[in-house]
């Protein structure tokens, strides 16, 4: 299979990245940083091909479509990963403009690319999308009692997630010819959480490689992290 992955230069994408190479597939490695991205591509091998990508930007998400379909002509799977966890300041001081960045990467970000490049999954016989989302986006995750989501208190990067997730559903039943899933990596230890996650970087993919292999026929509109599915 053949897939796209947004924010693949680091971090969660690029092991996915790793680990879908590893199992025998191909991967489109998105980056907005043309160096990173291609240094990115270059270590992954040759099953990876860079194309420049930055999901805040139309015509950057333009171009790369036009790219992918002169050279591959298809895709198989899309992986909407890039993310950013925006600033970090006391509730009282978050102002409108702080949400506008955040919701550019984590929600705009995915609208822009699932669909510039939905005529190029739609000439796979199995098309999957995977939308990277978070347990602090999930209702019932951060409103269970003694939950690390219940004690995190992040209102504009949770609710960016929580639109994630509603994307996803609405995506699920606007496309049944796609497998559409959300999943929650869980706190991976990465340069979004500040090193602080308590999962590696190949705990915090398990979900996002298993989702983007589901197969044909697999279940679509679910949210699930690497243990399975969990309530939105």
């Amino acid at each position: 299979m053949l897939f796209l992955i947004t924010g693949a230069n680091k971090g969660l994408g690029y092991e996915a990245a790793r680990r879908l190479i590893e199992a025998g597939h191909q991967v489109i490695v998105g980056a907005r940083n043309p160096e990173l991205g291609q240094a990115a591509a270059d270590t992954l091998g040759a099953a990876a091909r860079f194309v420049p990508l930055d999901v805040t930007d139309d015509a950057s998400v333009k171009a790369a479509a036009e790219n992918v379909t002169a050279n591959e002509g298809h895709l198989d799977g899309l992986i909407n990963n890039a993310g950013v966890s925006g600033p970090r300041k006391a509730v009282d001081d978050l102002t409108a403009a702080d949400a506008v960045r955040v919701y550019d990467t984590n929600v705009f970000g995915i609208i822009r690319v699932t669909s510039a490049f939905l005529p190029l999954l739609r000439k796979s016989g199995s098309p999957v999308i995977v939308n990277v989302s978070s347990g602090l986006g999930s209702f019932e995750q951060t409103h269970r009692e003694g939950s690390m989501e219940a004690r995190v208190v992040t209102p504009i990067y949770a609710s960016s997630k929580a639109a994630v997730s509603m994307l996803t559903s609405q995506y699920a039943k606007a496309l049944p010819e796609i497998v559409v899933n959300a999943v929650d990596p869980g706190f991976t230890n990465t340069d979004l959480t500040g090193g602080a996650g308590v999962q590696t970087v190949t705990e915090g993919t398990d979900a996002i490689v298993a989702t983007a292999t589901i197969g044909p026929g697999g279940p679509t509109g679910t949210f699930r992290n690497r243990l399975g599915e969990v309530g939105w």
